[in-house]
């Protein structure tokens, strides 16, 4: 199957940054899509950003012009730049990945998320 491991949530004022990462690993046959969902308190999981391995990317409107999501296919990684963070930003995000693992067909994936807190 496969695993992924997120790293980079944090407290952060507001107006700040931050940068999550996410590596996936197992025996990865292929990855298509790559993202980040993020769960606030109270509220559904929502799609933050998603890039394809073309590089085509899909953000919320709500972080449109201050998220930033890239990839790097070699090191099965994707990152998230958030910049001019806000207090509604506050939510636990979610690294997940559509592939294909030896043995199993495609199917998503999820991280154990990672919170990331902005204060006002």
């Amino acid at each position: 199957q496969v695993q992924l491991v997120e790293s980079g949530g944090g407290l952060v004022q507001a107006g700040g940054s931050l940068r999550l990462s996410c590596a996936a690993s197992g025996t990865i046959f292929s990855i298509n899509a790559m993202g980040w969902y993020r769960q606030a308190p109270g509220k559904e999981r929502e799609l933050v950003a998603a890039i394809t391995s073309g590089g085509s990317t899909n953000y919320a409107d709500s972080v449109k012009g201050r998220f930033t999501i890239s990839r790097d296919n070699a090191k099965n990684t994707v990152s998230l730049q958030m910049n001019s963070l806000i207090p509604e930003d506050t939510a636990v995000y979610y690294c997940y990945c559509n592939a294909r693992a030896a043995g199993w067909g495609w199917r998503n994936y999820w991280g154990q998320g990672t919170q990331v807190t902005v204060s006002s």
